[in-house]
């Protein structure tokens, strides 16, 4: 099983990038994240026509979620308790054998902020309907776009962005939280070194630059780490025309 997350931003400009992405990279499962696309008009048919079933929960103009699967979506969240949030950032599924959870992390705005404040009580939140979800689900993956470097190796200059938003302590100490569930970042059980990132700023000629962060993340439980057979970032799509400034991560597991 090959899955795959990627913060689209905006369904409707990239579409034709998610189409060709799809047809060269041949995914099983891919987690969309800023869809920007209400319900009403997300392109189910055109999506399923490429062999895709959909899950999706979205809102006008900010934010969505969606799970493109080869299989049919069982047992679908998208609302989870304690969090009253509007905010379409969620969805869970049921893919095969593997429960998939796809969050579009809140963002925070800047350390001390009151949207900081929220950010840190949502992933609270967050991680305690993860506790429970890895209790009814051994083979989980969690994954999404995260808002949060996990260290310094996945930052192009951790000393401008030491404590700013994405990389303060209480962030990543939110996302170890959700580690200590029993999760593991997929990325890193495959590669240690630095300089591996799938975002980069429009401006300033980041991308060209590679000055990035690693905020697209694929953890997964310990009932699949033994079957964790490759993890990458796919920097093609960021080369395209008008690309979304995040690259797809991807994870490889074996069948069970």
């Amino acid at each position: 099983m090959k899955i795959a997350s990627w913060n689209v931003n905006s369904l409707k400009v990239r579409l034709p990038h998610l189409r060709q992405w799809l047809a060269d990279a041949g995914p099983d499962v891919v987690a969309l994240q800023e869809t920007k696309t209400e319900d009403a008009k997300f392109p189910r048919a055109e999506i399923e026509a490429l062999g895709y079933r959909c899950a999706f929960a979205g809102q006008k103009t900010y934010n969505g979620v969606a799970l493109l699967a080869r299989v049919t979506p069982r047992d679908m969240v998208t609302d989870i308790p304690g969090l009253d949030d509007p905010q379409r950032r969620i969805l869970a599924a049921t893919l095969g054998d593997v429960r998939v959870v796809n969050l579009y992390v809140v963002n925070g705005q800047d350390v001390g902020t009151d949207k900081y404040a929220y950010k840190l009580d949502w992933l609270a939140k967050v991680r305690a309907f993860l506790a429970a979800e890895i209790r009814r689900h051994p083979n989980l993956v969690v994954l999404g776009d995260f808002n949060i470097a996990p260290d310094d190796r996945d930052v192009h200059d951790p000393v401008a962005w030491r404590e700013q938003i994405l990389c303060s302590t209480p962030e990543r100490d939110a996302l170890r939280a959700m580690l200590d569930l029993g999760l593991h970042d997929s990325f890193r059980l495959f590669e240690a070194g630095g300089g591996h990132f799938s975002w980069w700023d429009y401006r300033q000629a980041a991308f060209r630059r590679n000055l990035g962060l690693r905020i697209d993340l694929i953890l997964a439980s310990d009932a699949l780490r033994k079957r964790c057979r490759a993890s990458a970032i796919d920097r093609t799509p960021r080369t395209w025309e008008r690309p979304s400034d995040h690259a797809p991560a991807i994870l490889e597991l074996d069948d069970a």
